[in-house]
């Protein structure tokens, strides 16, 4: 071993090397602090990085062991334990950052930050090492192209402009949750360390809009509290009326449907009647048979202005409504920018808005208040090195048609000879 030339058990050496001096590193010092890299710092890091993998490469001429970190045993030992880490961070639930970047030095932390993975020092000086080796091989071939090599160079300097700008650009990031009141302009927002932020934005809510699934009817146990049966729930669903249904022995029927409702007492009982206002629930009136027993009454799911009511069937049972599921919801909004620019839109779930360099989600309501919210939230992200990861994309796929156009040429060929 360390006989030149190295082969693949050189390149597992330097590996479990990493992985021990990045282990060292984390228990003693902590975790690493991203934020302490964000622009320009990652940019001049980013520089300098490149600048050292040129000088490297032509030192390698005339140096045959850093010439070795361009060959295909570097490269393969690199990346499968780059994969490795990979697969535990997706079967590691992944904890927000800390902020600390410092620990105590006379206590040592047994973590490994896997639960951190992409601020841990194992997975940063690996990845590195994985991005020097493809790197490398990338500038090396390009100082010597020839017209064959353009297939190879496009996916891997695609490879490793994606992951540079993945991995320099991370800082960057800003993911911003912002909470809006109605017809008050909001400006500020909170971060994933709770840090209160102000943004070169301002959103206003105009009005904030839900569509929910119809109502369900499901039978619960009075004692348990639990839908029935348990683990595979019966329901009936009211798209129209008259509705027909079955829920364990019972035959369900709704006769009447309120979709904007309010609840009034009168003496022993309750009814519900058609209010279109503010703070109106949905009702429906069930009969409910079995044998010849037979159950009537109101069945509500109520919420913030007036109970949830069910129907008793007997002392064991009752038939319920749980709240309706919001299907989709969206916000009218205005949105002002610094520059005086003034922009009405509406934003809705999977459907984001961009401007000046701004994402905005719609991502959650007053849940309490349903679909009654004056209140709307949403997530604001910018990601100013995300051009450069698509760019990265873009390349790796021009090298993909070459390598299939190249295939179909040689396939060609060989046909006509």
């Amino acid at each position: 071993m360390w006989k030149y030339p190295w082969k693949y058990s050189e390149g597992i050496a330097i590996c479990i090397g990493l992985f021990i001096t990045g282990a060292l590193l984390q228990s003693f010092i902590g975790e690493i602090n991203l934020d302490l890299f964000r622009y320009p710092i990652n940019l001049v890091f980013g520089i300098i990085y490149i600048i050292v993998l040129v000088l490297l490469v032509l030192w390698g001429k005339k140096n045959k062991y850093i010439r070795w970190f361009s060959h295909y045993e570097a490269a393969f030992t690199s990346l499968a334990t780059l994969l490795i880490l990979v697969v535990i961070m997706g079967i590691t639930k992944q904890k927000s950052a800390s902020n600390v970047i410092i620990n105590d030095l006379s206590k040592f932390n047994w973590s490994l930050g896997f639960d951190r993975m992409t601020s841990s020092w194992i997975f940063e000086l690996e990845f590195i090492y994985f991005l020097s080796i493809l790197g490398m091989v990338t500038i090396r071939r390009s100082l010597s192209f020839k017209k064959r090599d353009i297939t190879f160079v496009l996916n891997h300097l695609g490879l490793f402009i994606a992951l540079f700008a993945g991995i320099f650009g991370s800082s960057d990031l800003q993911k911003i949750r912002m909470q809006t009141k109605l017809l008050i302009p909001e400006w500020r927002g909170v971060n994933d360390s709770g840090n209160l932020i102000a943004l070169p934005i301002a959103i206003e809510l105009k009005n904030f809009t839900i569509d929910e699934y119809p109502p369900k009817l499901f039978i619960i146990s009075n004692n348990l509290g639990k839908i029935l049966p348990i683990g595979k729930p019966q329901s009936v669903l009211i798209e129209k009326i008259p509705t027909y249904g079955k829920l364990l022995d019972w035959n369900i029927q709704v006769g009447q449907y309120l979709p904007n409702a309010a609840s009034v007492f009168m003496n022993d009982s309750t009814k519900f009647v058609s209010f279109k206002s503010m703070g109106s629930t949905s009702a429906v009136y069930v009969l409910a048979k079995k044998g010849s027993e037979l159950r009537e009454g109101w069945v509500s799911c109520g919420n913030y202005m007036f109970p949830h009511h069910i129907l008793e069937l007997d002392p064991l049972v009752s038939i319920v409504m749980p709240e309706r599921e919001p299907k989709q919801f969206a916000s009218t909004v205005n949105i002002y920018v610094k520059d005086g620019k003034t922009v009405k839109t509406t934003i809705e779930v999977n459907k984001p808005y961009s401007i000046s360099g701004w994402k905005i989600y719609q991502l959650s309501y007053d849940e309490k208040m349903g679909r009654w919210s004056n209140t709307s939230v949403f997530e604001l992200v910018r990601d100013p090195w995300l051009p450069y990861v698509y760019l990265g994309i873009i390349l790796m796929l021009l090298g993909a048609l070459g390598l299939f156009f190249r295939a179909k040429k040689t396939y060609d060929d060989d046909n006509l000879e």
